[in-house]
C-alpha cells in the first residue's frame, strides 16, 4: 500500500531568513506509530504544522492519504487530527460541546455514540458536562485529544502529548495510542521523552537543524547504532592494559580493578568469545561481570552531536 503521508523536497524559510526545513523527504506508513525526535528548534513543529495546513511550505509537496495538502486542502485536512503542544481550548465550553463542535467543523454528521466512546476511552465521560476551565492540566490535555479524534481521522499528530502530565496519565496515553494503532490509525508523535519513543514507536526519525538525520525501524536503529559494554571485575587489578590486547576497545576503571569492553551490538557473540579467550591467554582472571546496553536516548544524543559536528 502507498504511504499514508508522503513528503518530498519540503522546505520552509521564514521572513526573517531562518530556514526551518531543508529539503525533507519522508514517507510514513499506514497504521504505524512514528516518533519524530529532535532538540528544540530542530524543525519538528514546523514540519507538523505544514502537514496539518497551519503553516505554508516554501517549496515541496505533501500528500495526506493521497490528497495534496495545498490543492486538496479540505480533503487532506479531514484525514488529520492534531493535538498541539499548547493547552489552548474553549475555556468556558463544556467538554461535550467542545468535542461535538470539533466534529462539526469537518462536516461530519452528528454521532453521539462515537463521541461517547472517545470520551470513555480517555476517561472523560464523567467530565462531559464540566467546563474546560475547571479541569486539571492533564484533563485538558485529554480534551485536546478527544477533539482531535472527534471527526474520526486516519492520521493523528501528537505534538509533545505528555508534556507536563504525571506518570500515570502518561502511561494511560501510551495505552490509548496503542489502541488507536490497533484500530488502524496512523500516529505521529513528537516528544522530548526518549523513553516514550522507545516504548511506543515502530519507527524513529531524528531531525536536526531542519534536516532528517536518520529514519529507521526502532529495533534496527538500536541494533545498528547501539553499543554494549561488558564490565569485568578482575581477580587482581591491572596497572595497564597488556600490549597484546591493545587492539581491543578496552578501558580500565576503578583503579584497574574493572576492565570495560565496549562493542557493537551486532558483534556481541564473536566479540565476547574472542575477548574471553584472549584474556585467558594473558592469564587475566575475573570474578564478576556485568553488561549494559545503550538506550535510545544514548543513540539520539550521539546522532545529534554527530550532525552538529
Amino acid at each position: 500500500m502507498p504511504p499514508i503521508i508522503s513528503i518530498r523536497g519540503l522546505t520552509k524559510t521564514y521572513a526573517s531568513g531562518f530556514q526551518a526545513l531543508k529539503g525533507v523527504d519522508l514517507d510514513i506508513e499506514r497504521g504505524e506509530i512514528f516518533a519524530l525526535l529532535g532538540p528544540n528548534g530542530a524543525g519538528k513543529t514546523t514540519l507538523i504544522s505544514i502537514v496539518c495546513g497551519i503553516v505554508n511550505a516554501s517549496s515541496g509537496t505533501v500528500l495526506a492519504d493521497g490528497h495534496d495538502i495545498a490543492r486538496e486542502y479540505r480533503a487532506a485536512r479531514s484525514k488529520i487530527g492534531l493535538v498541539p503542544q499548547e493547552l489552548h481550548t474553549e475555556a468556558f465550553e463544556s467538554v461535550w460541546a467542545a468535542v461535538r463542535f470539533s466534529r462539526g467543523l469537518f462536516g461530519r454528521k452528528p454521532d453521539p455514540a462515537h463521541l461517547e466512546k472517545v470520551l470513555r476511552d480517555l476517561s472523560l465521560w464523567d467530565k462531559k458536562d464540566s467546563k474546560i476551565a475547571a479541569l486539571s492540566g492533564g484533563m485538558k490535555r485529554r480534551v485536546l485529544i478527544a477533539k482531535a479524534l472527534a471527526h474520526e481521522p486516519s492520521i493523528l499528530f501528537l505534538d509533545e502529548p505528555t508534556a507536563g502530565v504525571d506518570v500515570e496519565l502518561r502511561h494511560d496515553m501510551w495505552n490509548m495510542v496503542r489502541g488507536l494503532r490497533e484500530r488502524g490509525t496512523t500516529v505521529i508523535l513528537t516528544t522530548h521523552y526518549i523513553e516514550e519513543a522507545e516504548e511506543m514507536a515502530d519507527r524513529i526519525g531524528v531531525i536536526n537543524h531542519g534536516e532528517l538525520v536518520v529514519v529507521e525501524d526502532k529495533h534496527t536503529l538500536m541494533r545498528k547504532l547501539g553499543k554494549k559494554q561488558l564490565a569485568l571485575t578482575l581477580q587482581q587489578p591491572l596497572a595497564e592494559i597488556p600490549a597484546a590486547l591493545a587492539d581491543l576497545p578496552l578501558e580500565l576503571a576503578q583503579d584497574g580493578a574493572v576492565l570495560v569492553y565496549t562493542f557493537d551490538v551486532q558483534a556481541e557473540e564473536t566479540g565476547i568469545a574472542a575477548l574471553l579467550r584472549r584474556l585467558g591467554e594473558q592469564g587475566i582472571d575475573f570474578k564478576d561481570l556485568h553488561s549494559s546496553e545503550s538506550s535510545l536516548e544514548d543513540i539520539f544524543v550521539s546522532l545529534v552531536r554527530e550532525a552538529r559536528a
